[in-house]
């Protein structure tokens, strides 16, 4: 899938966890849902942080081009290392170690432990993080160019500044699903295991697949790329994801997100 895609799929797959809260009796409090869905639509471009090409390389200039050619080479050599006889060869690290389940959990479960332990400012990291991430897989055509990058960077200052604001006041939920003293922004890391996920996921219906179930063997293969049968995948920046999946993130987005208000 393309970023924007990505980016539609992870806020509707939160607005449609807080739904599902909703329904079961832990109701988010609406920054919650806002933040979460923020922070999903971002953490679901950054499995593509293998990809040179990708919309992460160029959200933070220098710096994420950089880092996209250290996890390229990183992400190929644990492929190297890891790889059974069946498993294809490679010339590159696109579509591997980012786009595991354990992958997910490894970078959800540390922001959570950097929220929880860094303070305040790392919260603002973290957010700011995703909100670049986010306005740049939402916004896409209103992002294009390297011109709109301070715009898009003081956009993501401002709104985590704000955000960070609202959900340490009283009720706010930085405290919601753990509640206990010291515990507060501990879930921070769902959203972000969660749109890693739905972008591994994304991937898999496409004609590569994605090797989700990674260091789990299947067959012969502990790379096996995971996906529907062939007839049913597509070729990423098709008609088939542009004209009715992104159509359809939309309209779950919407509907997750006014049952998890109690609108519906």
């Amino acid at each position: 899938m393309m970023g924007p895609a990505h980016s539609l799929s992870g806020a509707a797959a939160w607005l449609g966890v807080g739904a599902a809260t909703a329904a079961a009796g832990q109701p988010m409090p609406w920054p919650v849902l806002l933040a979460g869905a923020l922070i999903c639509a971002g953490a679901a471009l950054a499995p593509d942080l293998d990809h040179k090409a990708a919309t992460i390389s160029r959200a933070f200039g220098p710096v994420s081009r950089g880092l996209c050619e250290i996890v390229d080479k990183l992400s190929y050599a644990v492929y190297r290392a890891t790889k059974k006889p069946a498993d294809p060869r490679r010339s590159g690290g696109h579509r591997t170690l980012t786009h595991t389940w354990l992958w997910a959990v490894l970078i959800g479960g540390g922001s959570s432990v950097l929220a929880i332990t860094g303070g305040r400012w790392a919260v603002l990291a973290l957010l700011f993080v995703h909100m670049v991430l986010a306005i740049e897989g939402l916004l896409w055509r209103a992002t294009r160019g390297s011109s709109s990058d301070v715009l898009v960077w003081l956009l993501a200052g401002t709104s985590a500044w704000i955000l960070a604001g609202i959900l340490d006041k009283p009720d706010g939920g930085a405290d919601w699903l753990f509640t206990a003293p010291g515990q507060e922004y501990l879930w921070l890391g769902l959203p972000i295991v969660l749109g890693a996920l739905v972008h591994d996921i994304g991937d898999a219906l496409t004609v590569s697949g994605c090797p989700i179930l990674w260091p789990i063997p299947v067959g012969r293969k502990r790379w096996y790329p995971i996906g529907p049968p062939k007839v049913m995948r597509f070729r990423a920046g098709s008609w088939v994801e542009l004209k009715v999946l992104m159509p359809v993130f939309m309209l779950l987005g919407g509907v997750g997100g006014a049952a998890a208000l109690n609108f519906i």
